[in-house]
């Protein structure tokens, strides 16, 4: 299933949790999603043990809330091109989930090292570093020391290179993935899919090295649901893991 935000001053949007976005609808989008996973479980056959979220940009963001204040539902979750608040409208994480976050180094958008855009002054607020985000998930997963570190090979005539780290050697057990697309902007990474024009330019180069679909994909698949006793994952508060 492909939910869509509330459409707002003629454009689809979130409520994805940025306290600070004042342009950011009211709506109670955490419910739902919550009540399109049950729709899907109850009515199409979809298996609970098996729930995966992803989005991209503002979807991701709206991605991110949805791991914090629905893990109970989730197997795994992805974001692409989207951070957290430093600032957010809900409470922080307590439970671990396995992450996969795709990041562009050089987003006008979403600053890989965090903060605010120039470029997005007027809508959007401070959000974490892409790797302090990903610190959030690892830290809750207690994945700590080096991660694995694999260099994607790159697509002939691509100018940006995707590094992949990942915390957790158990592709059936909790992971946190950072995706790091090097010298890549605000555009999601396709070999089949791209930019035209001037936005191969602007909003940022776009990776050919990796399909994003399969990529996330290839990150789920092996993820089952467990509840905290069997998975290991005891639930912490956000202060605790600092």
């Amino acid at each position: 299933m492909a939910p869509d935000g509330i459409k707002r001053r003629g454009q689809r949007a979130w409520n994805d949790g940025f306290a600070d976005v004042a342009s950011n609808p009211k709506c109670d989008d955490v419910a739902f999603i919550g009540a399109v996973i049950d729709h899907a479980i109850a009515e199409d056959g979809a298996d609970p043990e098996r729930v995966y979220v992803i989005g991209v940009s503002k979807g991701g963001m709206m991605a991110y809330r949805i791991a914090a204040e629905l893990p109970q539902k989730l197997a795994a979750f992805a974001t692409v091109l989207a951070a957290m608040p430093q600032r957010a409208a809900y409470a922080m994480p307590e439970t671990a989930l396995p992450a996969l976050i795709v990041a562009g180094e050089r987003d006008p958008f979403i600053p890989y090292s965090g903060g605010k855009s120039f470029v997005t002054l007027w809508y959007t607020a401070p959000s974490l570093g892409m790797e302090a985000t990903a610190a959030v998930w690892r830290k809750l997963a207690r994945l700590a020391g080096e991660p694995a570190v694999e260099h994607l090979a790159a697509t002939k005539g691509d100018s940006t290179r995707a590094i992949r780290y990942t915390w957790g050697n158990q592709a059936e057990e909790v992971q946190v993935s950072l995706l790091k697309i090097v010298g890549g902007g605000h555009a999601e990474p396709s070999r089949k899919k791209r930019y035209p024009g001037l936005f191969s330019r602007f909003p940022g180069r776009q990776n050919a090295s990796i399909e994003i679909a399969e990529e996330a994909w290839t990150f789920f698949k092996d993820k089952r649901r467990k509840p905290p006793s069997e998975a290991g994952l005891e639930r912490n508060t956000f202060a605790e893991t600092l």
